[in-house]
Order: structure tokens, then C-alpha cells, then sequence
């Protein structure tokens, strides 16, 4: 999700009173609801599952175990340093780093449940396991999501209850738990177009407004599906469906190619529905990759990578 949802989600929690449990209650929930995405920093680290965005640092390890100390640590030696020189807190709380912490606790919880609704998808188990998870419940930014949580904000500010932000969060969690319920029936729908339905990897993505469509992708036999759900045209099948196309992962040179350069590896570990296409060039090859979930079945867009691999010359 996008850092203003993930922001809002932090700051709704605190407005629900949580604030009040201790000085830089709201710092707290705000700046680790966003924490794990430090990893947009450490792209060149040698470590693989830091460099990895939604890696380590959104796993249950890292992001949720490991940081939140680190973060509520940072806040209490901030608040010491502003006692030291003086300074006079208007909320009139103390500091209970017990509750600094737990809520630090809870506001990293929220990111990577967050990002786990998204087809982007997160390595949950890094650093030992590279799997990816999703749920496919919400649009990478969903105006729903961010219309929720800003009413409920500026009615919690403006009757001065926190009665409001405990109604945004619980619209929160049905608005995703119903669209949750909506991509498990998509996951499903090919199937009543195609017996042999049986993929290895399936995506459901919610558009921003018509939250309830999905627009549809999996892989089956190292080919590539699209479709389009929509659940009040038909809950049980597919509106419409396209004819697949090879992914080419199979193919000599494709393979050659995926160990050619570092930045392809990297971008093959990040991948979860890689294609390829081969432009043969007289002895050579020009293998470009990209990522189904993301680029046109012609890989014409600007999210791919690509390496020149030796090949046959043509015969004379």
C-alpha cells in the first residue's frame, strides 16, 4: 500500500485513545505503521532478503519482531533529549515506555497485513523462506480505504471523541475482509470456464473504484492467462476471458539468460509471474524479462530488464 494509507491506519489507531497511553503515542503508531518500508534504502545491500523490497523488513521477523524495540528505543531517547533541554509536553502525559513499545508493536503489525492485500504480495517468512503471500483485497492505493479513514479522522477531531476513528477501523477491517471474500471467489471463477483449471500461481487485482471487478492472471503448464471477474455480472465464472500466451521460462536461451546479469537474478528472485521475450540478433540474443502481473503480454512497458546471451548464428 501506498505510505499515506499505511500513515492513515496508524493514525486512526491512535485517535481510538491509544494516543493517550503514553507521550509520543501518535509518533509511535505513525512511524511504525510506515517503519518496514526503510528497506527502500538498502536496494544495494549484499544482503538478499534486506535488499528485497517486502522482504525481510515486512517478514514476521524483522518487521514485526525485531523493529518496533528499535523504533520505541529511538522515540524514548528523543523524549529524554527534549526533557534535558527543557521542553514542556502539551499533552501533559508521561512517558511509559511500556506503552511506547506496545504501541510500536501495533502500528508495524498494521503494515505488512496491509501490503498483504495487494497483488505486490510479501515474504511474510523472510528471511527463511522466500515465499510470497497475498490476499488480493485492495488496490495498491484504494480511495475507499483512504474516503474511510479521513472521515473518520475528521469527525473524531471535530466532536473530539475517538468514537469515529473505532467506527473508520472497523469499516477498515469489513471493507477488506468483503473484498478478501470477493478475490477468493475470483480465484475460483476460471474454472467454470475450463475444467483443467489447475494453476500454479493465481492473481485477482481490485480496480481503485469498481472495487468489486478483478481483473484476473495465473499460470498453468508455463503459459499465461488473463480474464476479468466481476461479481455482480456472474459470481461464478469469468466476464471474459483472453487466449493465453507462452511465458518462454522454459526456452535454452531464456534460461541462459536468467543467470546472465545480476540485476536479472535479482529481478527473477523479486518476480512471481516472470515472461520472457527473445529478440534474435545474428549470434546473440536480447532476452527481456518482465513480470506478468505488471507489463502487457508484449512486454512493452518499462518494468522489465534484459540481457544479451550468445546464440546460434544464423545459417549462410
Amino acid at each position: 500500500m501506498d505510505n499515506l494509507t499505511h500513515s492513515l491506519v496508524g493514525w486512526v489507531l491512535a485517535e481510538t485513545g491509544l494516543k493517550r497511553r503514553t507521550r509520543k503515542g501518535l509518533a509511535a503508531c505513525v512511524l511504525a505503521a510506515n517503519m518496514p518500508d526503510i528497506d527502500v534504502f538498502f536496494g544495494w545491500a549484499s544482503w538478499a532478503p534486506l535488499a528485497m523490497h517486502r522482504g525481510f523488513t515486512h517478514g514476521l521477523v524483522g518487521g514485526v519482531l525485531l523493529m518496533p524495540p528499535l523504533l520505541a528505543g529511538l522515540l524514548w531517547l528523543f523524549d529524554r533529549w527534549q526533557a534535558s533541554r527543557g521542553a514542556t509536553f502539551r499533552s501533559g502525559l508521561p512517558m511509559r515506555f511500556g506503552w511506547l513499545l506496545a504501541l510500536c508493536y501495533l502500528g508495524a503489525l498494521t503494515h505488512p497485513l496491509l501490503d498483504l492485500q495487494n497483488t505486490y504480495a510479501v515474504q511474510l517468512l523472510s528471511p527463511t523462506s522466500g515465499r510470497w503471500f497475498h490476499t488480493d483485497g485492495l488496490f495498491i492505493v484504494s480511495p475507499w480505504l483512504l474516503a474511510i479513514m479521513g472521515l473518520g479522522l475528521w469527525l473524531a477531531w471535530r466532536w473530539k471523541s475517538a468514537k469515529p476513528a473505532v467506527a473508520a477501523l472497523a469499516g477498515v477491517i469489513g471493507f477488506i475482509a468483503l473484498n478478501i471474500g470477493i478475490s477468493a471467489m475470483a480465484w475460483d471463477a476460471p474454472r467454470q470456464n475450463d475444467s483443467a483449471f489447475n494453476p500454479d500461481r493465481i492473481f485477482a487485482s481490485p480496480e481503485p473504484l469498481l472495487f468489486w471487478r478483478r481483473d484476473m492472471i495465473w499460470r498453468q503448464a508455463g503459459r499465461i492467462f488473463y480474464g476479468r471477474y466481476d461479481p455482480l455480472h456472474d459470481p461464478a465464472g469469468l466476464v471474459s476471458a483472453e487466449h493465453p500466451i507462452t511465458d518462454n521460462m522454459a526456452d535454452p536461451l531464456v534460461r541462459k539468460a536468467a543467470v546472465a546479469t545480476p540485476e536479472v537474478v535479482k529481478f527473477l528472485a523479486w518476480s512471481q509471474l516472470p515472461m520472457a521475450r527473445i529478440e534474435r540478433q545474428g549470434c546473440s540474443a536480447v532476452v527481456t524479462f518482465g513480470d506478468a502481473r505488471f507489463t502487457g503480454p508484449r512486454l512493452s512497458r518499462n518494468f522489465n530488464v534484459s540481457a544479451r546471451v550468445p546464440a546460434d548464428c544464423p545459417a549462410r
